[in-house]
This record gives structure tokens, C-alpha cells and sequence, in this order.
């Protein structure tokens, strides 16, 4: 394994992070058996980052890794998140606290080394219903009783060492402003084969939803981290999907035949070549092509099976890729991945 330090902290990422998510199932809908045996190879192998949120599997997630890193008697670096939805936009400070107190109790530690806001920075007031927390507000983040405040008290109590915050797309001054504020040391964006926009410009050609504007080398001017999660690209960028084979019975399920498999499957083919070349898998390409990237500090896994960690856990010593195979990728972004 190796390691990057996130921008100007003492912090140092195993370049491949543990996420807790419930894509791929493991932490939220695993045995408990499994959770430890798949977290100690983990930690084997060098990882000594994991990524967690209250709102995996409602606090399953922390729950289990808390109980997990009893029983090893491990203590690594850890992350989780605040979730802000409308019924604290009243008291948004009171909420963060209320909610990393929580965290800390079902991971059974005294503070996390990391916590961020779950809410992607918007320069208009979005509409926040029920459990949806997607977006906030950025004068929510800055106000006096907003997120930073909140995130500024558990702080100076000694319950986070560093802050940060999550991209959504379509954000990338809102995701400066926040940074330019110094409180924030590491954002979570996605950086895939499917949408690099937010470690290079967007593609000429390339159709997509959402531009993340750059934001990667701008959170390392600013002394601050990257974390990328859905590196996959919530699982169409594997071998089974490419080859239209279910996923594993813990990860989230999705129909292969089903309009947007298919869609994906075509645009994951037209990158294939990067696997086939080098001898590696889709996936391994995928997380390489993101560690190809000086300012990326960590690529989130989501395993659902022991195969899948040790299969990512190797991604780090394998070669870059050649300015040939780069060449070649800038033009099937330009032709929009055959879709």
C-alpha cells in the first residue's frame, strides 16, 4: 500500500480507503463474521482509512465497524459524515454536534479524524423534504449557527480533528468559496472514466449531467485533500457489468438488462481497452486512472467480497498508464464513450 497526506495536514491516506457505504452492502447488510474478516484483511493490506455516514443503512454501518474494530483492537484513521435535512435548518450547529455525538458513540471512539457534511453547497436555498439532505444551502454552511459553527465546536472539544464536505456537480464556485474559507481539509467528489470533470476540464464532446468543475487541483492549491467515492461508477465500471452478470447478493441491486445497465455497459466496452492492454481488470483501471491523478489523496472501495478488496488493494503498485493509452481515452471522450 501507499500513502498520500492530505493537503497541508500531518494526515497520511492509504491511497486505497475502506467505504462503509451501501452500494456494495458489506457494512450494512454483512454478518458480522464477515465484516471482521473482510476489515482485518483490510487492514493487512494497509488501509488505513474508512469512510462511514449515519445514513448507511441508518446507522448500521457505524454501528458494525465500531464492533468490528473492538474486537481487532485496531484504531485507524476514520470518517463520517452529517446529514442536514429540513427539519435542522432551524438549528443547523446544534444538529452537527447532536449528530457526530451520535457517530462517536456507535463507533465506539472519543472523535474522528474526519467529518464532513453529507450536503453538496448550493447558491440557492434547494428544496429539502423529508429525508433528503442532497444539497444545502451555502449561506447554511456560513451563517453564525450554521454547519461550520457546528463543525468549529466539536472542533475546539476535541471530538474532529479536520473538516471537509461533499461535491454534488454543478458547484464548483460554491465548492471554492467553502474552501477558500480554510476551514475545510478534504471534499468527496467523484473523478471516473465516465466523468473526470472534476480533476481535468470537461472533455470536449463529453455529454454529461453534471460538471465538477475542476475542483481537485483547486482543493490542492488551497492546502486541502480529494477523496473520490463511486469510482466505479456505482458498479458499471467492472467486469461483471460489462459482461452483464448480477452483482453480489449483498450490493445494491440493479437489473442488468434494464435500460440504464445497458447504457452504461456500452460506455464501460468503449473503455475496456485500458483493462485488455495493461492485463488488469476494469476495475483495477478504473481506480488507476484515478490514482494517475498528483492531487487525488484517496479512491473509496465499496467491497462486497473479499475477491474485490485484494483485487483494489492492489491497484497502488500497478503501473500508470502510458501517454498512448492516455491519448486514446481523450479521444473516446471526445466521441462521448460510443453512446
Amino acid at each position: 500500500m501507499k500513502y498520500r497526506r492530505i493537503g497541508v495536514t500531518q494526515l497520511e491516506l492509504s491511497e486505497i480507503g475502506f467505504g462503509c457505504g451501501g452500494n456494495a452492502g458489506l457494512m450494512v447488510r454483512g454478518e458480522l463474521k464477515e465484516q471482521t474478516r473482510m476489515v482485518a484483511r483490510a487492514l493487512e493490506l494497509g488501509i488505513n482509512y474508512f469512510d462511514n455516514a449515519p445514513d448507511y443503512g441508518n446507522g448500521k454501518a457505524e454501528e458494525n465497524l465500531g464492533l468490528v474494530l473492538r474486537e481487532l483492537k485496531h484504531r485507524p484513521l476514520l470518517n463520517s459524515k452529517v446529514e442536514i435535512r429540513a427539519e435542522n435548518l432551524d438549528n443547523i450547529a446544534d444538529h452537527v454536534v447532536h449528530s457526530v455525538e451520535a457517530s462517536l458513540k456507535r463507533l465506539n471512539v472519543e472523535y474522528l479524524d474526519l467529518v464532513q457534511i453529507h450536503n453538496g453547497p448550493v447558491s440557492v436555498p434547494p428544496k429539502l423534504e423529508g429525508k433528503v439532505y442532497t444539497h444545502l444551502w451555502i449561506e447554511d454552511f456560513l451563517a453564525p449557527g450554521g454547519a461550520i459553527d457546528g463543525l468549529l465546536r466539536l472542533k475546539r472539544d476535541g471530538k474532529l480533528k479536520h473538516c471537509g464536505f461533499i461535491c454534488r456537480g454543478n458547484d464548483g464556485q460554491e465548492v471554492r468559496d467553502l474552501l477558500d474559507t480554510t476551514y475545510f481539509s478534504l471534499i468527496n467528489v467523484p473523478y471516473t472514466l465516465f466523468n473526470p470533470s472534476a480533476g481535468r476540464a470537461m472533455p470536449e464532446g463529453l455529454k454529461a449531467t453534471l460538471d465538477f468543475g475542476n475542483v481537485i487541483p483547486e482543493a490542492a492549491a488551497r492546502g486541502a485533500g480529494s477523496a473520490i467515492y463511486a469510482p466505479l461508477a456505482s458498479g458499471a465500471l467492472t467486469d461483471d457489468a460489462i459482461s452483464g452478470a448480477h452483482r453480489h447478493p449483498l450490493a445494491r441491486q440493479e437489473d442488468p438488462s434494464g435500460e440504464n445497465a445497458q447504457k452504461d455497459r456500452k460506455r464501460a466496452l468503449s473503455l475496456a481497452f485500458l483493462a485488455r492492454d495493461n492485463g488488469i481488470s476494469m476495475a483495477q483501471a478504473a481506480f488507476r486512472f484515478i490514482l494517475d491523478h498528483p492531487a487525488v489523496t484517496v479512491a473509496l472501495g465499496g467491497f462486497s467480497s473479499l475477491q474485490q478488496l485484494e483485487e483494489i488493494a492492489a491497484v497502488p503498485d500497478l503501473p500508470g498508464f502510458s501517454a498512448m493509452h492516455m491519448a486514446r481515452l481523450d479521444t473516446v471522450w471526445r466521441n462521448n464513450l460510443g453512446v
